[in-house]
């Protein structure tokens, strides 16, 4: 077995960094174990360079959901040099944080003010505790993936399964307080009985939840969130770092018309610069002075320009309807070739964020041997497309004509019960799992 370059610095790495990289969602072992390229010399638009020099079309994750219009875009990058090269931080602070603020605020008039952080998962964070300054209270309910820190994972130390229905299942709470067990309740989504007998049986604050993310909201559901909020005097976060600007140019809760008191964004408001933004009505947010909430480098411009020059650019070339026009092209070719090929698959997702699943006992076996094949024609390919501005029709039909072939491998492999044997590696990685 010859192993690419980035394959053998990925062995290095976890060496001397603990899981090997920062993000579980790029780690080798969650697409192609001891074969995925794993680092990138270069990349434009969708295309990305591996250290050998390889070239693949992007046609899974683009950078975790980060680059909405492509990656390197010239327009953001434009911006970001302007920033950097008049001095990207000082004593003073940047007047991008007001230009920003105010393009946000046009955008959600519901609201009132704004805080900036560099990552979602540290907003989310800043939300609850926001949200919980202002109501006093500690409890949370929540629907959905919200990040690392200790107030969600605090959800596993009543029930290390309480998080498995959430999107990442096996996140283990060691390390966080055993003081924080009890004060972040799950419920599931479309599930709303499930919020009400939270809320029967808690002194509730803060409601948190992705207003989307695989499936539609059913009839009533948000609007009944909101209505349990309403009477119980808890904030309602919406959790729109996943989901924001890819189906319209703001949160996707406003084609839903249930406004949330705050609302979350980070990945695509920046096309891959570091950015995130705590967007909510002025009595909520005022309680952040009642917090200490404060971090040096969340007054970094970088972020800041990037983020206005996606927005507008996402705003003026009309992204949000490209980005459903290819995710459809893509959710329908899978379909298709599906029957062709007899193979039980599900598709599930906006079509900006469509993702398919094989309904298999041995599901994870024929993810694993897609990517596998996928790569050796020239593309990063997982379970997932997220769909950027860089994606077009030559993009998703160059695509789709090797998906057929790779599902025919898959199914032949079926037939003749040999599937594990066509795997160059081992099983690719689902949820979080300790590395060796």
């Amino acid at each position: 077995m010859i192993r690419n370059r980035g394959a053998v610095l990925w062995d290095k790495a976890k060496r001397v960094i603990p899981g090997g990289t920062q993000l579980l969602s790029k780690r080798s072992e969650m697409f192609l174990p001891d074969l995925w390229p794993s680092y990138y010399s270069k990349a434009k638009g969708v295309e990305v360079w591996d250290l050998d020099g390889k070239k693949y079309i992007d046609m899974s994750i683009m950078g975790v959901g980060a680059c909405i219009l492509g990656y390197a875009d010239d327009d953001v990058n434009a911006a970001v040099h302007a920033t950097v090269d008049k001095g990207s931080i000082s004593t003073l602070n940047c007047p991008e944080e007001v230009d920003l603020a105010e393009l946000l605020l046009k955008l959600h008039p519901w609201a009132g003010m704004v805080r900036y952080t560099k990552t979602g998962g540290e907003a989310m964070a800043v939300a609850v505790r926001i949200a919980r300054a202002h109501t006093g209270k500690d409890i949370v309910a929540f629907c959905g993936y919200h990040g690392w820190h200790d107030w969600y994972l605090a959800a596993n130390l009543a029930d290390n399964k309480n998080l498995d229905g959430q999107l990442l299942p096996g996140l283990e709470p060691t390390g966080v307080p055993r003081g924080l067990k009890g004060t972040a309740l799950p419920f599931n989504y479309n599930m709303l009985g499930e919020l009400e007998n939270i809320v029967e049986k808690h002194d509730v604050g803060v409601i948190v939840m992705e207003p989307l993310r695989h499936h539609e909201p059913e009839p009533g559901f948000l609007a009944g969130v909101r209505k349990i909020a309403d009477e119980i005097g808890a904030v309602l976060i919406f959790d729109e770092v996943t989901s924001g600007w890819r189906m319209n140019v703001g949160g996707v809760h406003a084609l839903y018309k249930v406004t949330p008191d705050i609302a979350v964004y980070g990945k695509a408001m920046s096309n891959g610069y570091s950015m995130a933004a705590v967007v909510g009505k002025k009595e909520v947010m005022e309680s952040a002075q009642e917090s200490f909430i404060s971090s040096t480098y969340w007054t970094e411009g970088i972020g800041l320009a990037a983020s206005i020059a996606t927005i507008n650019k996402c705003r003026d070339k009309k992204v949000p309807d490209h980005l459903i026009s290819v995710g459809k092209e893509i959710s329908r070719g899978w379909e298709a070739l599906s029957h062709e090929y007899s193979l039980p698959l599900e598709v599930m997702g906006i079509p900006p964020l469509t993702t398919f699943h094989f309904e298999a006992d041995n599901s994870q076996v024929m993810h694993t041997l897609f990517t596998q094949e996928m790569v050796k024609r020239g593309f990063l390919a997982s379970k997932a497309v997220y769909v950027s501005y860089g994606h077009s029709s030559r993009h998703v039909e160059e695509y789709l004509t090797n998906v057929g072939e790779v599902f025919e491998i898959i199914r032949n492999g079926t037939e003749k019960g040999n599937l594990s044997s066509l795997l160059t590696g081992p099983v690719a990685h689902e949820g979080f799992k300790r590395l060796t």
